[in-house]
């Protein structure tokens, strides 16, 4: 699952339990991170995983993988919210998944 599509589940209706129940995540957590592989890129594939197996770090290898954390879930549902406000309700999928992983690489 790239951004992309991440942002046009919970856009087109998907709700924060079902997908931790489809990604095998504990809804209960205290965090679910948002990870990316590594290099960054709109097409990099996402991870997610709960704090308490990462310990908040910045970088984490999963399987052989090396992905970065780009902000959790608290961050990405605020800005899904902000998707659907007037001022952005214009912008597509991908042009919010660009404007989030730019805020990620270079605002984080």
């Amino acid at each position: 699952m790239t951004l992309t599509e991440l942002i046009h589940y919970f856009r087109s209706g998907g709700k924060y339990e079902r997908f931790c129940q489809e990604q095998s995540l504990d809804p209960e957590s205290e965090v679910v991170e948002i990870y990316a592989s590594v290099p960054l890129s709109i097409e990099s594939n996402l991870a997610f995983f709960e704090i308490e197996k990462t310990g908040g770090s910045i970088e984490h290898s999963h399987d052989n993988i090396k992905y970065r954390n780009l902000f959790d879930f608290y961050y990405f549902q605020g800005a899904i919210e902000e998707s659907r406000d007037l001022p952005n309700q214009h912008l597509d999928d991908s042009e919010i998944a660009n404007k989030l992983l730019s805020y990620a690489i270079n605002d984080a």
